[in-house]
């Protein structure tokens, strides 16, 4: 049974639109995936142009992170900005939506990237059992033999996946892991106020396609790119990514 989330009250934005010469920025806030942090927009945030103003917002380390605790978070960190695009990476796309139901007056738009509505595949919901710290710490430690072995390798991907284990622990990870497992946002995004684009990798293994045509069932009008990559197209491919959000915001 999915996560019933209800919302209440909304964010107040009410402070002048970032300025770009004699053009306005468009903002576009980014939502971070388990890990809550900017590690992996890195890329992205690069490949932007001038023309959009992106704003990270990181998660806490520490504390309640369930989706409803984080929407909070999000609402607060937004007040101030007048109209927004909002991106939800992996495990945020619910939560974008949720912003979006709370916000419907300032989000221009919504972009699920590499996510999903309800748990990616649904072994991953009967397993939920095993997302408890114990296993996640023990993922980690066999996933850090290799980086340990190639101490000297220059790839960018596995030094910021090393990155965000020293900075979010195992245990915060497992928590947000059952959180997901939890929620359906199909409601959220049939009921959602404005356009939606979905950004997928066409071979992510962890959120495969079959949650790509459950998007589309659910909302036809949602556009959807597909890029090269897996589950961290946007990292590795943020070329494609930057042009897929600034075609969707222009």
């Amino acid at each position: 049974m999915g996560l019933s989330v209800k919302l209440v009250g909304s964010c107040d934005a009410r402070v002048e639109p970032v300025k770009n010469g004699p053009t306005t920025k468009r903002t576009l806030v980014l939502l971070p995936g388990l890990d809550g942090t900017d590690v992996f927009f890195r890329p992205l945030l690069a490949a932007l142009p001038e023309s959009v103003h992106p704003e990270v917002i990181s998660f806490p380390a520490a504390g309640a992170n369930e989706y409803t605790d984080l929407l909070k978070i999000v609402c607060e960190a937004v007040r101030g900005i007048p109209s927004f695009y909002v991106l939800g990476s992996s495990f945020s796309g619910p939560l974008a939506l949720m912003v979006a139901a709370m916000e419907p007056k300032t989000v221009l738009g919504v972009i699920l990237s590499v996510s999903f509505l309800r748990a990616p595949r649904p072994l991953y919901a009967r397993l939920r059992f095993a997302a408890v710290t114990p296993v996640i710490w023990m993922i980690r430690a066999c996933l850090r033999l290799p980086l340990w072995l190639a101490r000297g390798s220059h790839d960018q991907l596995r030094l910021d996946k090393a990155e965000t284990w020293r900075r979010v622990s195992a245990g915060m990870v497992a928590a947000r892991i059952r959180a997901l497992l939890l929620i359906d946002a199909r409601e959220f995004l049939r009921d959602c106020p404005c356009p939606v684009l979905c950004i997928a990798g066409r071979d992510d293994a962890i959120v495969p396609k079959r949650n790509v045509q459950e998007i589309v069932t659910v909302r036809p009008s949602t556009q959807v790119k597909l890029i090269e990559g897996g589950h961290f197209a946007t990292y590795t491919n943020p070329a494609a990514a930057a042009a897929a959000i600034v075609e969707f915001i222009e």
